[in-house]
């Protein structure tokens, strides 16, 4: 019992607040068709500007979400809203802003309506500060997203009233024929009574005999289908039909129609539009004036708040521009001063490098330092003080003729000589070639034979001082090695250059050895990896003694 009470609590706490979100859901979308009605279908000024507002915050809004095709939906209302209240210059600028958002998108193609209604926008705002061009032109762009027959009777219609705006009549005559051309069977739409209106009109103004008839036929449609405005704008064209004609009983018949109507509609810019009627059909010659002065003073008035509104939107841009500038100059300054410390911190890294690579430098030639005095000393205690040391013993025993002495003396020099020799300042001959073949050589005796290929072939100018003076060394150390140790006959060393690197390829027949630690030449090894070169060693008893040198 008690699960089944739990269950039906968490069942009544689940659909309350499944009920909440419906709620909050609901109330947001009245709220977005209530400012949406406020701009499409306004009840005044106040109603827009409410509009306005709210969709400039949701642009915000929509912007931090990243959702471009909300922002475009807002910026298409904003530039509504901005025309109706006579803001132009910033509807043109949320325009231009929704159109390069959709050029900048990604799947473009699936905004055709946008785009259409967008550049409709455009020739409406061009159409209002008299840039006729401009307007056209914009008209055309939207026509060419327009896949709606409907639609492109609209957009055509609205370059037509350009046109009229223009006085150029003929034109405007070529659209609306053009227009009525696209309705084919359909004779009793609203839509083709107002093309009627607009090409009866026209046809007026060309003194087409044509115009009468589509004037009463227009009206006729429209008060079949009691449409106020468009009954309004029939009975006003045919009351300027009648007046152009002098027909001044029809032209104060239609006008008094036209006036009842906008009674009717009890709107206040409709009886004025109905009274001026009156005002310039009358004879008298002031109030013709007056009606001229009047309509001279609303446009020169509408000019002057478009160029004010132009610089006003010149300002901001102009403002907005210099804002980003600063911002660009500001952020170039931050890039620079991160530049700055990264070279300094690049500087200071270099620097430090550099003394800890010539500490360590210092430090491995230290090493290498004690390391040759330790085989010299070796060197001089194991051979050469060994020597010194029996021929003592023999001179105490006197057992030993004078010769002999001799002998053994010119022995111990001899060792003492080599010894100096491998461990002395090399002076690098011009003929390097040369000098090389006169050390091994030195090596060579009645029981060694000492065979060297294409060592005169390396270009030894352009070999450095270092390396020659390496290879110098480490041969001497290879040569006096074979000497001691090898009991080899035959020695051949193959000199080899590829590029700006040497091989030196060295082979003896000697006894071989088990290689352990380099047998003695750990020395020559660390002369050749000073220079990251490379020296193997390839030895087995009773097969000789191999070493190749890259350097």
């Amino acid at each position: 019992m008690k699960n089944k009470t739990f269950s039906f609590l968490f069942f009544c706490l689940i659909s309350l607040w499944g009920g909440r979100f419906t709620l909050e859901a609901q109330i947001q979308r009245d709220t977005i068709n209530k400012y949406y009605n406020s701009i499409v279908s306004p009840n005044g000024k106040i109603a827009i500007s409410e509009g306005i507002k709210f969709y400039t915050s949701k642009k915000e809004y929509d912007t931090n979400l990243n959702d471009t095709l909300k922002i475009i939906q807002d910026l298409r209302l904003i530039a509504m809203g901005q025309f109706e209240i006579g803001n132009i210059y910033d509807s043109e600028s949320a325009v231009v802003e929704a159109i390069t958002l959709i050029d900048n998108y990604q799947q473009k193609d699936t905004l055709i309506e946008s785009r259409k209604a967008l550049y409709n926008q455009l020739g409406n705002i061009y159409g209002e500060t008299k840039n006729y061009n401009k307007a056209i032109e914009s008209y055309n762009l939207s026509l060419n997203f327009s896949k709606n027959a409907s639609h492109s009777i609209t957009l055509i219609n609205n370059k037509a009233y350009i046109y009229i705006d223009w006085r150029k009549y003929q034109k405007a005559a070529e659209e609306l024929n053009f227009a009525h051309k696209k309705f084919g069977a359909d004779t009793n739409s609203l839509q083709l009574a107002f093309i009627l209106d607009n090409l009866g009109l026209v046809q007026s103004k060309l003194g087409n005999p044509e115009a009468l008839t589509n004037l009463k036929k227009s009206l006729m449609i429209r008060e079949s289908k009691n449409n106020l405005s468009g009954i309004y704008s029939s009975n006003k064209n045919l009351s300027i039909f009648y007046f152009d004609r002098n027909k001044k009983a029809d032209a104060y018949a239609y006008a008094e129609k036209a006036f009842q109507i906008a009674t009717q509609m009890n709107s206040v810019s409709y009886l004025q539009d109905a009274l001026s009627l009156f005002a310039i059909m009358n004879d008298d010659p002031k109030i013709v004036q007056f009606k001229k002065i009047t309509d001279s003073i609303a446009k020169e008035k509408q000019l002057t708040e478009n160029k004010n509104a132009f610089i006003k939107y010149n300002v901001a841009n102009e403002k907005k521009k210099t804002s980003e500038a600063l911002l660009e100059k500001e952020k170039e300054k931050n890039q620079k001063l991160i530049f700055l410390i990264l070279g300094i911190i690049i500087a200071l890294t270099s620097i430090f490098i550099y003394f800890a690579l010539r500490i360590r430098h210092k430090k491995e030639k230290i090493i290498q330092v004690h390391n040759t005095e330790s085989r010299i000393s070796k060197k001089v205690h194991d051979e050469v003080a060994n020597d010194v040391y029996h021929l003592m013993a023999k001179i105490q025993g006197k057992t030993t003729g004078q010769e002999e002495l001799l002998d053994d003396l010119e022995k111990i020099y001899n060792r003492t000589r080599d010894i100096s020799k491998e461990n002395s300042a090399i002076e690098i001959e011009e003929d390097f070639s040369s000098q090389l073949n006169d050390l091994l050589l030195n090596y060579q005796n009645e029981k060694i034979t000492i065979s060297t290929r294409n060592i005169s072939k390396i270009d030894w100018e352009d070999i450095s001082d270092i390396k020659k003076t390496i290879i110098y060394r480490v041969l001497q150390e290879l040569m006096t090695n074979m000497k001691k140790y090898s009991e080899a006959s035959a020695v051949v060393l193959v000199f080899q250059q590829i590029n700006k690197k040497i091989s030196i390829e060295y082979t003896d027949n000697g006894i071989g050895c088990t290689l352990k630690n380099k047998n003695g030449l750990q020395n020559a090894e660390n002369r050749i990896h000073a220079l990251n070169g490379t020296i193997t060693f390839d030895s087995e008893p009773g097969k000789g003694f191999r070493s190749k040198i890259i350097i």
